[in-house]
C-alpha cells in the first residue's frame, strides 16, 4: 500500500470534481418547474443530495487550504505573508462573486442592486475565517474555537429574540422571513439580498459563521490526512469520525433541524460527517483497491472548479435570458429551444429537464478537458 502524496491528492481532486459536476448538474436544469426532488433543494428543514453539493465544496476548500498552505509553511515562507496571501484570495473570490452576480452590468440596477450574499462570496469569506482561526494554537484551541462557533450560532438563532417579532428564535426557525439571521440582513442589507426572497438570504451574513466551521472541519481532516500514521489507520479514522459527525448532527437535528439556508450547527455537523466518509471511501477506491480507470472525467472538473463554476455561472444567464433569438414567431432564449427542441420534445418533462442538465455538465467537461490538455488552470 501506497502512502504517496500523489495519490492521496488524486481521492480529493476526484471528490471536489464530483462536486463541482453535481453543482453544474443542479443549477442547470432544463426547466425549474420539473425537477426530480433529490436534485432540488429541501423546502426548508432537512435535507436532499443536492444540500450536500455546498458544504462538501467548502469542506474540499478546507482540506486543499491546509496542504496548500502547509507546504508553504514547509518551505520557509514567511507567515506574514502567507496570512496576507489568504485574505487577498479571500477577497477576490469575494470579487469575482459580485461580478458574477452583476453580469451582464446592464442595466445599471444590476450593478447597484447587485446581492451582495452569494455563493463565492461565502466561500471567500469561509476560506479566510477557517485559514485564519487556524493559523495559530494547538489543535485543541481551534476546535474549541469550532465548537464556540457552532454553539454560539445555536445559542444566537434560538434563544436571542428576534426584534419586532416578540418571540425568541426557536420559536420562529420554521419561518424563512423570522430567524435572527433574516432580521440582520434585512437590517444591514437591504435591497441587495436574494431576489427570490428579498425578505432573507441562504448565504446571508450570520449563516456564514457556522459555513467557516465547515470549511475549518475540511483544514482538520486536511491535517489527518497528510499525518505521519498509515493509510489504512487515517481511513478508518476518518470513517469512524465521519460516522460520529453525522450521528451527532441527526441528534442536534431534535432541537436545531438541518437545514441548508440557515445553515445550522446540526447541518454543519451532518454534512461534514458525511464528506468525512466520502472522502474515505474514495481513499478506499482509489488507494487501497487501486481501482482509479473511473477518475477521469471528475479529476478533469477537480484541477479547474473556478473556472467551471464562473464560466458555466456566465453561460447559464447567457443562454437563459440574454442570447435570444426568433422561435415560433418570438424572441425565445437559446436555452428554451435547446430544452424544447432536443429534449423536451421526445421526453417527459422531469427527464427532459434532467437531460439538459446533463447536456450541460457534459458540455463543461469537453472545455476544461481542452483547458487541461492545454495546462490552463484558473487559479485565484
Amino acid at each position: 500500500m501506497s502512502d504517496a502524496p500523489r495519490e492521496r491528492l488524486l481521492a480529493l481532486d476526484v471528490f471536489r470534481g464530483a462536486t463541482v459536476a453535481g453543482m453544474l448538474l443542479v443549477n442547470n436544469p432544463g426547466n425549474w418547474g420539473a425537477i426530480y426532488p433529490p436534485l432540488a433543494h429541501a423546502r426548508w428543514h432537512g435535507w436532499t443530495p443536492t444540500d450536500l453539493i455546498f458544504p462538501f465544496f467548502l469542506f474540499i476548500a478546507g482540506v486543499t487550504t491546509h496542504i496548500s498552505l502547509s507546504a508553504r509553511r514547509a518551505r520557509g515562507d514567511d507567515e506574514g505573508a502567507i496570512l496576507r496571501q489568504v485574505v487577498k484570495r479571500g477577497l477576490l473570490i469575494i470579487l469575482i462573486g459580485w461580478a458574477l452576480a452583476a453580469f451582464p452590468f446592464w442595466p445599471l440596477s444590476r450593478i447597484t442592486d447587485v446581492r451582495i450574499p452569494g455563493v463565492l462570496p461565502r466561500i471567500g469569506l469561509a476560506y479566510m475565517g477557517a485559514a485564519l482561526l487556524t493559523s495559530r494554537g494547538t489543535l485543541k484551541q481551534q476546535v474549541m474555537v469550532l465548537v464556540a462557533l457552532l454553539y454560539g450560532y445555536w445559542f444566537a438563532m434560538t434563544l436571542l429574540p428576534v426584534p419586532g417579532l416578540g418571540g425568541i428564535g426557536a420559536n420562529l426557525l420554521d419561518d424563512p422571513s423570522s430567524s435572527i439571521a433574516a432580521w440582520l440582513d434585512r437590517t444591514l442589507l437591504s435591497g441587495h439580498l436574494w431576489r427570490q426572497s428579498r425578505t432573507w438570504d441562504p448565504e446571508g451574513l450570520l449563516s456564514t459563521v457556522p459555513a467557516i466551521g465547515t470549511a475549518m472541519l475540511g483544514v482538520f481532516t486536511g491535517r489527518w490526512l497528510t499525518g505521519p500514521r498509515p493509510l489504512a489507520e487515517r481511513i478508518n479514522g476518518l470513517f469512524a469520525v465521519g460516522c460520529m459527525g453525522m450521528v451527532l448532527g441527526l441528534m442536534w437535528h431534535w432541537s436545531f433541524p438541518i437545514n441548508k439556508a440557515l445553515w445550522t450547527s446540526s447541518y454543519v455537523l451532518f454534512t461534514g460527517g458525511m464528506a468525512a466518509v466520502a472522502i474515505a471511501t474514495i481513499l478506499w477506491i482509489t488507494d487501497v483497491q487501486r481501482v482509479t480507470g473511473w477518475t477521469a472525467f471528475f479529476v478533469t472538473y477537480g484541477l479547474n472548479p473556478m473556472a467551471a463554476f464562473v464560466g458555466s455561472g456566465v453561460m447559464a444567464r447567457t443562454i437563459g435570458s440574454l442570447w435570444k433569438i426568433e422561435y415560433e414567431g418570438k424572441a425565445t432564449a437559446v436555452q428554451t429551444i435547446v430544452y424544447q427542441e432536443l429534449f423536451a420534445s421526445w421526453l417527459s418533462p422531469k427527464t427532459a429537464s434532467l437531460g439538459f442538465a446533463l447536456a450541460f455538465v457534459a458540455t463543461w467537461y469537453v472545455i476544461l478537458a481542452s483547458m487541461e490538455r492545454r495546462a490552463i488552470v484558473l487559479k485565484v
